[in-house]
């Protein structure tokens, strides 16, 4: 294996891991449906209705995806400059 593939390997593992933990980025209004008995004597005969509700859903990104993302567009960024300085 080339060191390229390794380091790529490498990562590929770090963002894979749980060991890290993760990070709330963001909280976004979610809208949930459910279908609930009716109240009173209708439910009690049945019937249903729908209950909509807005809560909140928090955005969670695991914290080794985000260094591993990192780590990749920095050696991208790595070879786009030697390949530029390069061919000048």
């Amino acid at each position: 294996m080339d060191m390229n593939g390794g380091l790529i390997a490498g990562i590929t593992t770090l963002a894979s891991s749980s060991a890290l933990g993760s990070i709330t980025v963001a909280t976004v209004p979610t809208v949930v449906t459910a279908t609930v008995p009716a109240t009173g004597i209708a439910g009690f005969l049945g019937i249903t209705t729908t209950v909509t509700s807005v809560v909140a859903a928090p955005v969670t990104l695991p914290v080794g995806g985000i260094i591993a993302v990192g780590a990749l567009l920095t050696y991208g960024g790595y070879h786009a400059y030697k390949f530029m300085s390069r061919e000048s």
